[in-house]
């Protein structure tokens, strides 16, 4: 392969990397890699000597530098609601995200969730992220545990796994079928499985 088609290649990978930074549903995860496609795209640009592009690029990196940086300073405020899957607020957030939520709870039925215990975190006002299951003795049972997708960094999920040891929560569970996704999400926040049944213990 010689040196021109490498180069190509090369611009190419800028190129892809700032398309698939549009696809991130987390704002920090959007803003990273499109700064990497960006000094990509800026080096190609720079070889075959297109100085627009090195321009723009060069544009891209400062604004995505900026707004990283203004984001990483902001500490975002998160409150905790609890309640049960009777709420209105709690009907209405299930009814919004329903088909989502079904991506990562295949068995997802409204109708099996009545009377569950719900908490719910809201960041400034927005509703982030949901968690229903079932209390028993300090224990939750978890039917749903889901982050809308512009609070998909964990940050939410740990802040109301942080708060559950006030509510004399000290152990989560989650036995019931997940996709391979939240499987994986499970494992990043410290859950550990055993025999098909993901456990976790709040401090």
């Amino acid at each position: 392969m010689d040196t021109a088609m490498l180069i190509e290649i090369f611009g190419y990978i800028g190129s892809v990397l700032v398309v698939v930074s549009m696809l991130m549903p987390s704002i920090v995860k959007l803003r990273v890699i499109n700064t990497i496609g960006s000094i990509v795209s800026g080096i190609y640009a720079l070889i075959v000597g297109a100085f627009p592009l090195v321009l723009m690029n060069s544009c891209l990196i400062i604004i995505n530098l900026y707004n990283l940086f203004k984001l990483l300073r902001t500490k975002q405020s998160y409150e905790l609601i609890d309640g049960n899957v009777y709420d209105t607020f709690v009907a209405y957030f299930l009814n919004r995200y329903e088909n989502d939520i079904k991506l990562y709870f295949p068995q997802f039925e409204k109708n099996d969730l009545h009377g569950k215990k719900a908490y719910i975190v809201c960041c400034d006002g927005n509703p982030a992220s949901i968690l229903i299951g079932e209390e028993y003795k300090g224990v939750i049972d978890i039917l749903i545990d889901y982050s809308t997708p512009s609070y998909r960094d964990c940050s939410a999920g740990e802040f109301l796994y942080s708060k559950l040891g006030e509510k004399k929560i000290h152990t989560l569970e989650c036995s019931h079928k997940i996709a391979e996704s939240h499987a994986a999400y499970l494992n990043k926040m410290g859950f550990v499985e055993k025999n098909g049944v993901y456990t976790k213990k709040i401090a």
